[in-house]
């Protein structure tokens, strides 16, 4: 059998923090850890280099600070912390499931359980074959995760930015709410925004257009998505 060659090189992935809670519903789900380990794992051994970025509302999310009397810039510092929390959980698993290397690079400076974001160390880790964990956000208030993200794949030069979600790709309305929903399986950074589908805030997909990032939406769930995303199969949605 002929040899897989991944179709991108340098990826950056994007896990919710809802992913993490699993079957739980919150916190983390050792059993997530143990999965989304092993999917890394199916791109890391074709010599693709991974970045990895985190949300956190499976602890905590910044606007949910209104609702226990919490102004909104310190509730975002609290979801920051939260994606910390995950980034050094799935650290752990990728070391101990896979025996990856990995780096957790936080752009909130804690230095006794991460590096500080600097983009030149991040690339040079990366360059080395070692899994990087961005935490920590952007280290502003007031952006999401999502935005992080796109601002990570722009500074260290990923080719492709791989949505993980619960769900097959884009779709024209929400597939868990409407079962006749058709997934869009190619869409423009523009049409994204004019018709108000919700895969990223604004801002990310903004930058993503800026930097010519296109952007791969796909189910985490189904075991080899990954996987296939990254091979260049037919997996997803596609926004370029």
């Amino acid at each position: 059998m002929a040899e897989e060659s991944p179709r991108y090189s340098r990826i950056l992935l994007k896990l919710s923090g809802e992913a993490f809670a699993g079957e739980i519903g919150y916190g983390i789900d050792p059993g997530f850890l143990e999965y989304i380990s092993h999917e890394i794992k199916g791109i890391h051994d074709l010599g693709v280099q991974v970045a990895i970025v985190i949300g956190g509302g499976n602890i905590f999310r910044g606007f949910e600070g209104k609702n226990i009397g919490i102004d909104r810039a310190t509730a975002d510092y609290m979801g920051m912390l939260a994606t910390m929390i995950n980034a050094l959980a799935l650290q752990s698993a990728l070391e101990r499931h896979v025996n990856i290397p990995t780096r957790v690079l936080s752009a909130i400076e804690m230095r006794q359980v991460a590096e500080p974001y600097i983009r030149r160390r991040a690339v040079r880790h990366l360059e080395k074959g070692r899994a990087v964990i961005f935490a920590g956000g952007t280290g502003n208030p007031f952006f999401s995760t999502d935005t992080a993200a796109a601002l990570r794949a722009a500074e260290i030069d990923a080719e492709v930015l791989l949505k993980a979600t619960k769900v097959g790709g884009i779709y024209d309305r929400d597939p868990e709410k409407y079962p006749d929903a058709v997934l869009i399986k190619e869409i423009t950074y523009l049409e994204v925004i004019n018709r108000g589908i919700r895969v990223m805030d604004h801002t990310a997909l903004t930058m993503c257009r800026e930097n010519r990032i296109p952007i791969i939406v796909f189910n985490i769930k189904e075991k080899g998505n990954l996987r296939s995303a990254v091979l260049g199969e037919d997996v997803g949605s596609l926004v370029r």
